[in-house]
């Protein structure tokens, strides 16, 4: 019996969660899923340039994981681009590491770690008019279409 995963901390949601060549037909294409947790690996190392060391600590896996992550993550990129493949972000067993909010009012955006409890007012113009921005919007909310569900660690994607 193989051991079960363990949960990987995520501090970003892309706000597109497809990717596929220009001028081929969706339905004359191939798939390839990268996980979400694969994608935070390659922000963390290849778009922040932090050593595995310092990316794993923030993905909460060992800095082997980490490499194996990163492994298959570029993998998976690689043969999306090479073979002219359509990448789908989605699944994996991770939790969110903060939340995002803004002002409708000043347009402030900030964010808080999950767990922090949701701000009574806008930290620059002491606005009660915040809500989630709105690349976190729907997320939280169920399985609408995105694969989300509830996991041992807060969410299985």
């Amino acid at each position: 019996m193989s051991r079960p995963f363990k949960c990987r901390r995520v501090g970003f949601r892309p706000e597109v969660n497809y990717f596929k060549p220009a001028g081929i037909p969706l339905s004359g294409l191939e798939e390839i899923n990268l996980a979400v947790d694969e994608l935070e690996a390659i922000r963390l190392s290849d778009f922040l340039g932090l050593y595995q060391e310092e990316a794993a600590k923030k993905m909460n896996v060992s800095r082997q994981t980490f490499g194996n992550i990163i492994n298959s993550a570029h993998k998976k990129v690689a043969e999306a681009l090479l073979n002219a493949k359509a990448i789908k972000i989605e699944g994996g067993t991770v939790k969110m590491t903060e939340r995002h909010f803004a002002c409708y009012d000043c347009k402030h955006e900030w964010s808080l770690p999950y767990g922090s409890g949701r701000p009574q007012e806008c930290l620059s113009c002491k606005s009660l008019n915040i809500h989630r921005a709105a690349q976190q919007r729907g997320w939280a909310r169920g399985s609408r279409g995105t694969g989300l569900g509830r996991g041992r660690c807060g969410r299985s994607i």
